[in-house]
């Protein structure tokens, strides 16, 4: 940590930091401090982001901000690094080195003249007690924890309060020690200045001390009645005594205290002891008991038909559909005339594929395999939504238990959070770990499936690390008939997080990870902070944070504070990423806790609201989703929409009411009904994650808060082997980038230079310095590099199959100080090909937004290393049924991450798109009539162009503008091309002729599952569909009868060809548009792969460059 250590012992900050020197300050504040001070010769010193125990000299001229490393040597002595040749001059602290630059002419751009001070807080706004039973905060658990012990990789932090008693002692050694050696002088016998000062010293462990013996009082009665008197004497003593007693009673106290902790537990096991003799016989252990299976589940659907399909099939459309997920099956079956029953069995293999409908929420198609080379699909109505995803849960269940691959395609995690009240768990939590209650619920046929993951996440825990998680395991085997084995425990005081897997996936975890960080009073105290875990699971890292937020309704600057403290200091994940934040270290991260957010509305509007079920109207006033409409907080994280009530202040012992005030101390305080506890997510672009549940068990009274719960479905890669070993120099792929312009939120005029991680990378790379620059605002700069800056990368392994799973973490760094102005990631799926494809995505850095990124770049893979598969989360897609009527085209769900978008995939969604309102939002109609429109801008390459010139295109503004998305390679803009027209801040730019976005507007994610429809909005940037191609719907005797005409693939080479690149799902779209000869098939065109169902930009690279390689060869 900056600021300590130095020369001799001597520290660099001098006797006292002085009032110019910016503990933590990070770069930006530092910039908008200066700016705000105006005047050339404005400096300030704060740490440097890059080099620990190194500063950062910010000096203002003329409105840019000029930035110098001061670098400790060996020896502990300062400098300010210099230009190679030049002697740098030496010091001890850093007010020496200041005084000297502020003499003219020291070789700064200018002479320091003006300091900007830090701002000292109120030491009342540290006050940051529960809102829980005691005025003072809970003391840490006394139990061991299993939690690691601080070490390089654990911050720690320093201890105010600690230096405070410092203070006293030097006040007494430089006043009052005089006085008393002068009363010792004079012949007394006590030293009562001395005896003042260690009252004084000792006055919060006094206290401490009472509230442990109050806590043991009930203890000692039940199992030491002999200490108890001596107990509850004492207690009664600390009440009544005081002044020269009390020194002498805190000595007695601790000696009792003592005593009582070392004979407490031998007397409590005697007596249990003599309890069991007589008790009744306990259950049989857990471990007796058999496994369960998953039982048959049957589902009653309809036929979805149409009218004139009715004569054909006859009236009967009811259908049963019972799935055997142990035995592999799915039976369909109809019910006939006289009570006959005719039904159909399809083993697992048969299933081609499900199709959701994304209009009709309980609909589902489903394509089954008839014959070799043969299938058919029939659309089903369910009786709800719920049950429709519990049908494919099982399907999926079912697909993957009798898979043959080894490793897992598809994880199901559960997370759950609980402000337990410092108060043990009830006998039973079932509802918590089986997600029934409010909200977002699993179906009750699924709601017993073992998930594979159990993430428990605890504020006001009381209970010790050991019992807490014991009690975890035996609800799960309750439960599931598992031995769930735990793999990580992390304690902050009474904040824990336990996490739990399978016994199948124990071997499949690696790189473990725990970490803490207190954010109580001063930063000093653990009552609250934070504390996250984090491990591989196969290829696919995982990060998970519970923390417990500053309380108080109107302390929101405080907790979004504590938020990025967390974000910054909590120290998870890769060593090697260490330039990057937590929230873009893991491919998945969730966040999960007691947040603090309040509601800002009036009590008795809240509780009107609350009893009518309407939340909507609340969840505009909560402030966690008011902060992150303002990229304060939770910067392009994913939350489940909330169907729930507020879970938090109830009435102990009840759910019926909410205790909304309270007497303290301080007057009457009052704690409107919140959502308070929370779950959201963050993952890399391009990769699977859905939502299931998310909801709050309305059974478990023993808090004031209600426990909280979501599932999540995720896909996971496996640790790549290469069958064809490491490639050679004529097989290896390549990562190539054309260009690459950034623009950066800063007053600063330095250089920069680009790092590029990966763990696809033997090591990490960079770039060479920018060589354009340009600039038209003060606040903002644009830099781009051409192709000769930018390094050619060398993946470790050249399969399509692993490097469609791979991400490549950008940061922008100056050449001044080394340190980031910015980082984002971008997923190598959709960069696949022969030819460059366009990227752009925003810039962020310690959770906060700070410009936007764009470029052109290619993933070159060799041919011999083309194959690949379909994973098991593509197997559902989503229909885009507008109109209603059968389809002959599906959208897979591709969930990509939510902060990135490649122009070159978007430009053909938007012409479906349309014109998006203010809101994000725009229903079918608009679609359809904007769609000539688009197609008019898609080709205007002026407003290309006028489009690329506005930062907040990249970042904030909800969905790009449509025609900036239609960019190609020779669209984008030169060093010499008109500068941005850039705004204070990047949230108040706006598009030339574009409305603003209203201020109002929701958060732009929700982490619903998106297809192209209307939610397609309401994230940015929009998720890249991959669309897939289904024969049409076919009569029901096509289906069930004899004479099936579906479409006959026979011997054709088409379906060779695509097997052998793992797309055979493409191969009815391609034969129902007539693509049934490779022959015929040289001519295919991308719009044609388009029209044949093939979307995903990635695999209509691959067919091309396999088709062009063929006609190559042919040609030969």
């Amino acid at each position: 940590m900056a600021g300590g250590g130095g020369s001799g012992g001597v520290s660099p900050l001098g006797p006292a930091p002085p009032m110019w020197y910016h503990r933590d300050l990070s770069r930006a504040a530092a910039e908008e401090l200066l700016a705000r001070a105006g005047r050339d010769g404005s400096f300030l010193v704060r740490d440097s982001e890059s080099v620990n125990g190194a500063y950062a000299l910010c000096v203002l001229f003329q409105k840019h901000v000029h930035t110098y490393r001061i670098l400790p040597d060996e020896e502990g002595f300062l400098a300010v690094q210099t230009s190679q040749g030049v002697q740098p001059k030496r010091f001890k602290t850093l007010p020496e080195l200041v005084s000297l630059y502020l003499q003219p002419s020291q070789g700064l751009v200018t002479t320091l003249l003006f300091p900007v001070d830090r701002e000292e807080t109120a030491a009342s706004d540290d006050r940051d007690y529960s809102d829980g039973e005691d005025e003072k905060p809970p003391l840490p658990p006394r139990s061991a924890s299993t939690s690691t012990p601080p070490g390089p990789d654990t911050p720690t932090e320093s201890t105010p309060a600690a230096n405070g008693l410092s203070t006293i002692s030097h006040e007494y050694l430089k006043g009052s020690y005089a006085l008393d050696l002068e009363a010792v002088k004079q012949g007394a016998c006590s030293l009562p200045h001395l005896n003042k000062t260690l009252v004084a010293s000792c006055k919060r462990l006094n206290g401490e001390v009472d509230k442990v013996l109050s806590g043991l009082e009930i203890l000692s009665k039940v199992f030491d009645q002999q200490s108890a008197f001596m107990v509850s004497k004492m207690i009664q003593q600390s009440v009544n005594q005081g002044g020269d007693q009390e020194l002498e009673n805190l000595v007695t106290k601790l000696a009792i205290l003592k005593d009582l902790l070392s004979s407490i537990e031998k007397k409590a096991l005697k007596a249990l002891q003599d309890m069991s003799l007589s008790s009744p016989c306990s259950p049989p252990p857990l471990s007796m008991r058999h496994s369960k299976a998953i039982p048959v589940q049957a589902f009653e659907v309809k036929l979805d038909v149409y009218l004139a399909e009715l004569t054909k099939i006859g009236k009967s459309q009811k259908y049963t559909l019972s799935v055997d997920v142990e035995g592999g099956r799915l039976v369909v079956m109809k019910k006939v005339k006289d009570s006959q029953e005719d039904w159909t069995t399809f083993t697992h293999d048969k299933i081609r594929q499900l199709i959701k409908s994304q209009r009709v929420q309980n609909k589902l198609g489903i394509v089954f395999e008839k014959e070799k080379d043969k299938s058919q699909r029939k659309d089903f109505i369910f009786a709800s939504a719920k049950k429709r995803e519990a049908f494919c849960q099982l399907l999926q269940l079912m697909k993957n238990k009798h898979s043959n691959q080894d490793e897992p395609d598809m994880i199901s995690i559960f997370i759950g959070t609980w402000n337990m009240g410092s108060v043990p768990p009830p006998k039973s939590v079932a509802s918590w770990v089986l997600c029934r209650g409010l909200g977002k619920t699993l179906d009750e046929m699924t709601v017993t499936i073992p998930h594979d993951l159990y993430v428990f996440g605890s504020q006001e825990n009381s209970v010790c690390d050991r019992e807490w998680v014991e009690c975890l395991r035996a609800i799960l085997k309750e439960q599931t008939e598992l031995d769930y084995k735990p793999i990580a425990v992390q304690t902050l005081w009474n904040i824990k997080i336990a996490v739990l897997v399978k016994p199948e996936h124990e071997n499949r975890i690696s790189h473990v990870g725990m970490s803490s960080v207190k954010t109580g009073i001063a930063n000093t105290l653990g009552n609250k902070g934070a504390v996250g875990v984090s491990f591989m699971f196969n290829g696919t890292s995982f990060g998970f944070v519970n923390c417990h937020l500053t309380s108080g309704n109107e302390k929101i600057a405080r907790r979004n504070q504590n938020y990025l403290d967390i974000l910054r200091l909590l120290s998870l994940g890769d060593k090697q990423l260490s330039s990057f934040d937590i929230s873009l270290r893991f491919t998945n991260l969730f966040w999960l806790g007691d947040l603090n957010y309040r509601l800002d509305m009036d009590i008795q509007e809240i509780l009107n609201y609350i009893n009518r079920k309407e939340f909507d109207p609340l969840l505009k006033v909560d402030q966690l989703n008011l902060e992150r409409e303002k990229n304060k907080v939770f910067l392009r994280f994913a939350e489940e929409e909330i169907s729930f009530p507020p879970t938090y202040r109830y009435e102990r012992g009840s759910r019926d009411t909410y205790v909304w005030q309270k007497q303290k101390a301080t007057g009457m305080r009052t704690n409107v009904p919140s959502w308070c506890d929370r779950i959201l997510w963050k993952s890399y672009p391009e990769t699977h994650i859905v939502c299931n549940s998310y909801g709050c068990t309305d059974d478990i009274v023993t808090s004031d808060h209600s426990p909280v719960f979501a599932t999540f479905e995720v896909g996971v890669t496996s640790q790549f082997v290469s069958k064809k070993g490491l490639p050679k120099s004529s097989e290896q792929a390549y990562i190539e980038f054309e260009s690459i312009e950034a623009i950066v939120k800063t007053a600063s005029r330095t250089k920069f230079f680009i790092e590029f991680y990966s763990t696809c990378l033997e090591e990490f790379k960079k770039s060479y310095e920018n060589d354009s620059q340009s600039s038209d605002n003060v606040n903002f700069l644009r830099v781009g590099w051409s192709n000769k800056q930018l390094t050619t990368l060398k993946p470790l392994l050249s399969e399509i199959e692993y490097l469609q799973d791979q991400h490549l973490l950008l940061t922008v760094k100056s050449l001044d100080g080394y340190e980031s102005f910015g980082e984002c990631v971008l997923a190598l799926k959709s960069m696949i090909g022969s030819t460059a494809q366009q990227f752009h995505t925003y810039l962020s850095h310690r959770g906060e937004e700070t410009g936007n990124i764009r470029g052109s770049m290619r993933v070159r893979v060799p041919s011999e290393r083309m194959g690949t598969r379909e994973r098991l989360y593509e197997w559902i897609s989503v229909d885009k049924d507008d109109t209603g009527g059968p389809k002959g085209k599906s959208t897979l769900v591709s969930r990509v991450g939510h902060e990135y978008v490649k122009p070159s995939v978007v430009r053909k969604q938007l012409g479906e798109l349309g014109k998006v309102s203010e809101e994000g939002e725009r229903c079918s109609k608009e679609e359809t009539a904007a769609r000539p429109k688009q197609d008019a801008a898609d080709g205007d390459s002026s407003i290309c162009k006028n489009s690329y010139n506005n930062p907040a295109y990249y970042i904030l503004e909800g969905v790009p503008n449509q025609s900036a998305a239609a960019l190609s390679p020779e669209l984008l803009p030169s060093p010499t091309s008109a500068n941005p027209q850039m705004a204070k801040t990047l949230s108040e730019s706006e598009f030339s002729g574009q409305p603003p976005r209203a201020p109002s507007a929701p958060p732009p994610l929700r982490g619903q599952p998106l297809g192209l429809g209307l939610e397609a909005c309401r994230t940015f940037p929009p998720r890249n569909p991959i669309t897939e191609s289904i024969a049409e719907d076919m009569p029901e005797e096509a289906l069930w009868g004899s004479s099936s005409s579906s479409l006959s693939i026979g011997d054709s080479s088409v379906g060779e060809w695509l097997q052998r690149l793992g797309l055979e799902r493409y191969e009815q779209g391609l034969l129902h548009n007539g693509w049934d000869d490779l022959e015929f098939l040289s001519d295919i065109t991308e719009e044609d792969l388009e029209e044949a169902g093939v979307h995903d930009p990635a695999h209509k690279r691959i067919l091309l460059e396999s088709l062009r390689q063929q006609q190559q060869q042919q040609q030969k």
